[in-house]
């Protein structure tokens, strides 16, 4: 009985010790973090254009003062890409508990995992909220007629594209947790590919619809895709050898992984 004990108590040990997941908190560093990502969303609230936004139908709007780049890719409003782009990101956004499937039952990666994904959401939101509340920019369904309905709370936020921003941010902190976790899986090119054709199916949507220019578009691909990638980052383990002492019936047996 005793030597099935000792039996458990390595396979256990072994387990925890090996199947650990690569990231982890740190109080400082969350501290800072977590800070940073409340303070970007507060500040977001009350950062407004000082000068009143006229409305559409108030003002010419002519697509010869839009920048050639941005003038090739105008639409009116389509309200069935804008519906289209919300359905997608929001499964999207659900794409990076993939990463967890080891660790499914593993409550401290949950609060791992927990923490990372809320501060790269409170990173691109606030992020983004500050730059539409502070460069007043026509969304492109301005320049053919009235704000479409719904649409006069945000019809001067066109830059840069929060929706595209988000989806770009879900695309890249699944690639990068995913291939950190599984490095040898198969799913690994898949998973990115899939995940990536989706952020990028989301910012064609927001441009089909009439919500956004192409710049906006890339810039919130951008906003994203550094979050996405850089709070997991910050987040690895530091790569110092792992050291387990495993019980043996005649003493304990040291367990290093490198």
């Amino acid at each position: 009985m005793r030597k099935y004990f000792i039996l458990f108590c390595i396979i256990t040990a072994s387990v925890s010790c090996f199947a650990e997941s690569p990231y982890s908190l740190d109080l400082t560093k969350d501290i800072v973090i977590g800070s940073v990502s409340l303070g970007l969303t507060v500040v977001s609230v009350f950062v407004t254009h000082s000068a009143s936004i006229a409305s559409c139908s108030d003002i010419p709007l002519s697509k010869d003062n839009v920048n050639a780049f941005d003038r090739n890719l105008m639409f009116e409003y389509s309200k069935s890409p804008d519906i289209a782009s919300d359905i997608v990101l929001y499964g999207l956004m659900a794409m990076p508990l993939l990463s967890l499937i080891d660790n499914i039952r593993d409550g401290n990666v949950w609060a791992t995992y927990g923490v990372m994904y809320a501060e790269s959401v409170l990173l691109v939101f606030g992020t983004c909220e500050i730059i539409k509340n502070s460069t007043a920019r026509y969304r492109p369904y301005c320049y053919f007629g009235d704000v479409p309905s719904g649409k006069s709370a945000d019809y001067y936020k066109s830059f840069p594209s929060r929706h595209t921003a988000f989806a770009f941010m879900s695309a890249g902190f699944l690639a990068s947790t995913f291939f950190t976790e599984y490095p040898d899986s198969p799913w690994k090119i898949p998973l990115g590919v899939v995940s990536y054709s989706l952020a990028a199916g989301v910012g064609l949507s927001r441009i089909f619809s009439g919500n956004h220019f192409i710049t906006d578009v890339l810039a919130g691909a951008a906003i994203g895709s550094v979050y996405g990638y850089l709070i997991p980052w910050l987040h690895l383990r530091s790569k110092t050898d792992a050291v387990a002492f495993l019980p043996l019936y005649n003493g304990f047996m040291l367990v290093c992984q490198f």
